[in-house]
């Protein structure tokens, strides 16, 4: 007899199944429908012998020691602070947009506080900022929306920045100063042996079962358990009562080269002209050094594995039903991603994951817990 049989070996499963085993001796069955485990941060050697992300680049950042802490506990670290540039105009530019991004731009020699007077007299004022365009013709003005924003912005979600919450472009800072990093955050680092390594060594226990290339359809009545934690799509689990979540998708293309070098960022972004929104360059986030490199394009699709919640208020309401079917199912835990249809970075699953496992053994009451709640 399980005490919890697990749907999904990424972040959020993983870490319960860790906690549930390590720190309160509970038996799991943890199964995926994949044949690895880490979700989408799994990493492999490819043919040539070069970490590469199945799919596509997963850069740790966050803010709380919490989370960073408690991952260190299964890897090594190798810092590293994660910079992009954008194709535009046939240049090769920072972004987030900064000062470098806009004198290179046009031609312009400005201070921080040029810029800001700068981003003052282009941007257009918006009484309610309700979509993604708002966010960003309020911030920095319509031509740097049209060339950086929109375009990227319709590929990667086949909706307008009209049509999509705000929340969407928010998510991307604008910069006044010559910071070029990707992310601000606290904690920027790459397990140094590489996220599956990380994830082998999360679930190395002995009451820590492991199935992959298993649905958990097919043992859910086969295995006895007590209670189940889901990271799936919702909707799935409830065969789709309401209708369909909408969700974008991803084809990855990884080639290897003959060279060193392919770009000179680790992530290059396409926002217009091209059918694939960003170039990858694994070599940049593992450190790896090899005489080959690879890479690989993202093109964004309609159809396949469910990969971004696409942020709508419609979809929200449609969410909102699935969310009341399993606050009524007793036993059954929802949590991650696909489960909550929400776009998390990979810490805020860690977080949302550490605090569900608090809440569980608070209610089961008397079970040892050194976890700390993590908000996510």
């Amino acid at each position: 007899m399980y005490d919890y049989l697990i749907v999904g070996a990424g972040y959020a499963g993983s870490v319960l199944a860790e906690r549930l085993a390590r720190d309160s001796g509970k038996k799991v069955l943890i199964v995926d429908r994949r044949p690895h485990l880490a979700g989408n941060a799994y990493d492999h050697p490819d043919a040539a012998g070069i970490l590469v992300h199945k799919y596509g680049p997963h850069i740790f950042h966050t803010n709380s020691k919490e989370i960073f802490d408690y991952l260190s506990q299964f890897t090594e670290w190798r810092a590293f602070e994660h910079r992009v540039l954008a194709l535009v105009d046939g240049q090769l530019l920072p972004i987030p947009i900064n000062l470098d991004t806009v004198n290179q731009l046009y031609g312009l020699d400005l201070d921080s506080a040029g810029l800001e007077e700068f981003f003052a007299k282009v941007r257009e004022p918006v009484a309610h900022i309700r979509t993604s365009e708002d966010v960003v013709v309020s911030t920095v003005g319509r031509d740097l929306y049209e060339k950086f924003f929109r375009g990227y912005t319709r590929k990667q979600w086949g909706l307008d920045p009209s049509e999509l919450s705000a929340g969407v472009t928010a998510r991307i800072p604008t910069r006044t100063d010559r910071d070029d990093r990707y992310f601000g955050d606290t904690y920027q680092s790459m397990p140094r042996h590489g996220y599956t390594r990380m994830f082998e060594n999360m679930l190395d226990h002995e009451n820590i079962t492991i199935q992959l290339n298993t649905d958990y359809r097919d043992v859910k009545d086969a295995v006895p358990y007590r209670e189940m934690i889901y990271t799936g799509p919702i909707d799935e689990f409830f065969d789709f009562r309401f209708g369909k979540l909408p969700y974008r998708s991803l084809e990855f293309r990884h080639e290897t080269h003959d060279r060193e070098v392919f770009q000179p960022r680790p992530v290059v972004n396409y926002p217009n002209d091209f059918d694939y929104t960003r170039i990858t360059e694994f070599k940049y986030l593992t450190g790896q050094q090899h005489p080959k490199t690879s890479i690989v394009y993202e093109y964004p699709r309609a159809e396949g594995d469910p990969y971004y919640p696409i942020p709508r208020p419609q979809n929200a309401e449609l969410y909102s039903q699935y969310q009341a079917l399993s606050e009524d199912t007793p036993g059954l835990y929802f949590v991650g991603r696909l489960a909550s249809y929400k776009y998390y970075n990979m810490d805020q699953v860690v977080g949302q994951a550490l605090t569900l496992y608090a809440k569980i053994a608070q209610k089961k009451g008397g079970w040892k817990n050194t976890a700390a709640p993590v908000p996510a």
